[in-house]
């Protein structure tokens, strides 16, 4: 059992970055309609990860979100301790979007520990 656990648990990051593109996608298609079928396109580097892995574009999958995940961490830091005032809206996207500042970052370690391993 917890051999097939470790088997399937390198997916996990990849799983999670197209919930996350899917709900995003949701929620802007209600505001926007036809314009947010382009989120869409940020799932396809995942989807391919699931079906044919390659080391090469799993660290740079996870450099790059390692990236986006700290100017995001760096913004809701800056939003908590009151450094710059955002604007109210602005704010609202922040707070909201908490919860999976750090889990991006998480995400995109894993990844990254993904491509370091000898067998992928």
């Amino acid at each position: 059992m917890k051999k097939q656990i470790s088997k399937y648990s390198k997916f996990i990051p990849y799983l999670y970055f197209i919930a996350a593109v899917a709900y995003w996608f949701t929620d802007v298609n209600k505001n926007e309609g036809i314009t947010a079928y382009p989120i869409l396109l940020i799932a396809i580097p995942f989807v391919w990860q699931l079906i044919r892995p390659s080391k090469q574009l799993n660290f740079s999958l996870g450099i790059i979100f390692v990236c986006v995940s700290s100017y995001m961490i760096l913004a809701y830091l800056i939003d908590f301790f009151n450094i710059i005032s955002f604007p109210e809206t602005l704010s609202n996207f922040i707070i909201l979007g908490g919860m999976f500042v750090f889990t991006n970052f998480l995400m995109s370690l894993w990844m990254i520990r993904n491509s370091m391993k000898k067998a992928f």
